[in-house]
């Protein structure tokens, strides 16, 4: 797929209060074979030419919250961005390099070097909301990175074709997914 950015963010409420996870993508991987959008095979309905015989590229992102989370819980977040990927119909190949990092905006005041410093954290057992607000607000960004991608050509002459957006349109017609 091209090489594009995409982000999403998604509200989710804990303990009755509104918290924000926002993720970020640089997406670079992927075969189109593989595509789905909203549970339609879209790889099958709109094939482009094969570059690769494998998916050897990359995608990088980025987990951002409000939501007061401390390290091994933000590992855990980070982890579920996978799911998201998923369900666009990545499988992680072999050859992609997947890094995902997470982290909270939450206790910046726990940072001072000085004395000991108080924070706050949501309980394990409450965590699901954020999980599933990273898994949704992840599929949504490779989305939106895969609208906006414009077609480009790389090193030694490799040429990855956008996603067209009437086909797009389209084939989510024709699976009744599109919303008019």
């Amino acid at each position: 797929m091209p090489r594009s950015y995409g982000s999403c963010s998604i509200l989710f409420v804990c303990f009755l209060l509104t918290y924000t996870v926002g993720v970020l993508v640089q997406c670079n991987y992927g075969q189109r074979d593989q595509l789905r959008i909203a549970g339609v095979p879209l790889g099958r309905e709109i094939l482009g030419s094969k570059v690769w015989d494998d998916d050897v590229g990359s995608i990088i992102v980025v987990v951002a919250t409000d939501a007061p989370l401390i390290p091994t819980q933000l590992k855990r977040v980070a982890k579920r961005v996978t799911l998201g990927l998923g369900k666009d119909g990545s499988y992680s190949g072999n050859g992609s390099g997947d890094i995902f990092i997470a982290f909270s905006t939450a206790n910046s005041r726990t940072a001072s070097s000085k004395g000991l410093r108080q924070l706050t954290m949501l309980p394990n057992d409450r965590l699901n909301p954020i999980f599933i607000a990273t898994v949704q607000a992840a599929e949504e960004a490779v989305i939106n990175a895969l609208i906006a991608a414009e077609t480009m050509t790389g090193v030694d002459g490799h040429t990855v074709a956008a996603l067209p957006h009437d086909r797009l349109r389209e084939v989510l017609k024709k699976y009744n997914r599109l919303l008019e």
